[in-house]
């Protein structure tokens, strides 16, 4: 299959090593990963701030950019639920006549990495190999408006070496929502600090998640309380193999 990964900006500026490894993971499987160039970002830091109209502009510049992929791949829930959950509505009320039916159908072929890997492909066990502690955050954009449920967790038990600790609170948030983070900081960081003790209390070695923001935000607070714990995003962990270890 020809996937169309689709980074995210965040990914590209901050993370790339995320962006690397689930198009190493995707050729391991055996498909051809293209990354069009003209992609940005996808808009949904705009619309969730109020600002959908501006927008426009880079839901147009997106459908362009994956007008031709048979599937988009993005390691990112909050992202792919943009791209699904806010594009058709924001191209049918600010952008040209033909939009909005365009971007429901690019929509209608994104599926963020658990998602491809579990319905599309069918697979739960990658060929992975992680040798440590593990737990896994369920951010809220993955769980809440793509529901992807338990998909990464079906895919983390599948990775020899990997020893899965449940999380606490698990479906808590973390504090960053994106422009929240800034906008409420005290609120923000109350959330986190929540989460770190939640962390700390499972002896992990790792926290994992589907979204880059999220960990970016919670390797912040371990960093900032010289926790020995750290993040790693999902594709990450997947991507790694024995030989590579």
């Amino acid at each position: 299959m020809r996937v169309a990964l689709f980074a995210t900006c965040l990914v590209d500026g901050l993370r790339p090593e995320v962006g690397q490894a689930t198009a190493r993971l995707l050729r391991r499987l055996g498909h051809e990963v293209v990354v069009p160039a003209a992609q940005t970002c996808c808009g949904q830091m705009h619309v969730n701030t109020g600002y959908p109209k501006q927008a426009a502009g880079l839901v147009a510049n997106h459908v362009r950019a994956f007008a031709d992929a048979e599937v988009v791949v993005t390691p990112s829930g909050s992202c792919a639920g943009a791209i699904r959950h806010q594009h058709e509505d924001v191209a049918r009320r600010y952008g040209p006549p033909g939009l909005a039916g365009d971007a429901a159908a690019v929509a209608g072929r994104t599926y963020e990495l658990s998602e491809f890997l579990v319905d599309v492909l069918g697979l739960t066990d990658v060929g992975a190999y992680y040798p440590h502690r593990v737990t896994y955050h369920p951010t809220c954009h993955s769980l809440r408006v793509l529901r992807v449920g338990d998909r990464p967790l079906r895919l983390l038990r599948a990775v020899r070496g990997l020893d899965l600790v449940e999380l606490p609170d698990a479906e808590q948030c973390c504090g960053f929502g994106g422009t929240f983070a800034l906008k409420n900081p005290g609120v923000s960081a109350a959330m986190l600090a929540d989460k770190l003790t939640a962390i700390h209390a499972t002896g992990a070695e790792f926290c994992t998640a589907g979204d880059a923001s999220c960990l970016l935000h919670i390797w912040g607070g371990l960093s900032r309380a010289g926790s020995p714990a750290s993040t790693v995003h999902l594709a990450e962990i997947l991507a790694s193999t024995e030989e590579e270890a």
